[in-house]
């Protein structure tokens, strides 16, 4: 897998677990958080959701799903 690709898929994941630990959380709290920009984390939400492990209850608020979720390190 090339350095970016994993680069972004441990992002994304971290994205995940924040939002999790967290509960409803905003894109701004995301942008502050992780230091990139808000397109960049929409792209990541939106994989998120893609994949059905986050929603977006209100515009600009996102909490994860009932999903069961593995988490490997």
């Amino acid at each position: 897998m090339k350095p970016t690709t994993d680069r972004m898929l441990n992002r994304i994941k971290d994205v995940y677990k924040y939002i999790h630990e967290n509960g409803t959380v905003t894109t701004q709290d995301l942008v502050d958080e992780f230091g990139i920009t808000p397109r960049t984390i929409q792209r990541d939400l939106n994989v998120l959701a893609f994949n059905d492990l986050v929603e977006s209850p209100s515009r600009g608020k996102w909490t994860t799903t009932r999903k069961k979720v593995k988490m490997t390190s």
